[in-house]
């Protein structure tokens, strides 16, 4: 019953094995290839595991790379993965709010970390992964000290959350003389601001999931609590949530088969 699901995102590719109630992950940056990147991640999990590919029972794939992994048993929408797997991190959760490289999504689920309904931004960068590189590489820094550097900053006002604008509009602040906290702490609070109208959609939930590599920000954690009202939670394993799902539905996908098979 050794399973494992792979979520291939724009820009960190993830794995994750399960034996029984027990896991173990890897992750590495997804680089130019999501192809190679998955295909790596898996025979790095399988190293660490010592395992080889026949003991592995059932293999899913998700994330923008999930199509390329043929040595796969089955793709799945991040939308589903990251429910199931947001579900297990943060038992009772009935809202996920994932923010990856590319897009952002609210999932509302059910008690089993199925999904009820979403939402996803996925036509544009804005309040993504990349959106928070781009605005951070604009002011001189990396994108991991963005909520250090915004600690304590009072916001100033982000009137653009296109990429190209907001830039331009970031370049144009500093210009002027305002710090780069203030920038930066805006820009969360936009980011907030826009994965909140897209929650507001589709209802409130109660207990609230934050996953993503975003999720490692406590800035736009900070604003989101604010703006939504509730108590966001992050799980220590929150950017494997995709990849950790997909293993859980591997599991369900033997477990299921196991049962017709012994019916008949």
């Amino acid at each position: 019953m050794i399973t494992v699901g792979i979520d291939v995102g724009s820009i960190t590719s993830k794995a994750v094995l399960m034996n029984g109630s027990a896991w173990q992950s890897v992750l590495r940056p997804t680089g130019y290839s999501p192809r190679q990147a998955g295909r790596e991640v898996f025979d790095e999990l399988l190293d660490k595991a010592g395992l080889a590919r026949a003991d592995i029972g059932y293999i899913i794939a998700t994330g923008y790379g999930r199509t390329t992994l043929e040595f796969a048993d089955k793709a799945m929408t991040e939308i589903t993965c990251h429910a199931k797997g947001a579900h297990h991190l943060v038992p009772g959760a009935d809202m996920v709010i994932d923010i990856g490289g590319q897009d952002s999504k609210v999932i509302f689920t059910d008690r089993q970390g199925n999904v009820a309904d979403f939402s996803m931004n996925d036509k544009c960068a804005a309040g993504t992964g990349r959106f928070l590189q781009v605005m951070a590489a604009a002011m001189g820094a990396d994108v991991s000290e963005l909520a250090e550097l915004a600690r304590g900053e009072e916001p100033v006002q982000i009137s653009n959350m296109c990429t190209v604008f907001a830039e331009s509009e970031v370049i144009s602040l500093l210009a002027e003389g305002v710090g780069r906290g203030r920038i930066i702490a805006g820009i969360h609070r936009s980011v907030a601001k826009r994965v909140t109208a897209m929650a507001e959609r589709i209802g409130k939930g109660e207990l609230i999931a934050f996953t993503g590599g975003v999720s490692k920000n406590e800035g736009v954690k900070e604003y989101l609590a604010r703006e939504l009202g509730r108590e966001i939670v992050v799980a220590p394993e929150s950017q494997l949530a995709g990849a950790l799902g997909a293993a859980l539905l591997a599991r369900e996908k033997l477990l299921n088969a196991k049962v017709l098979h012994e019916k008949k």
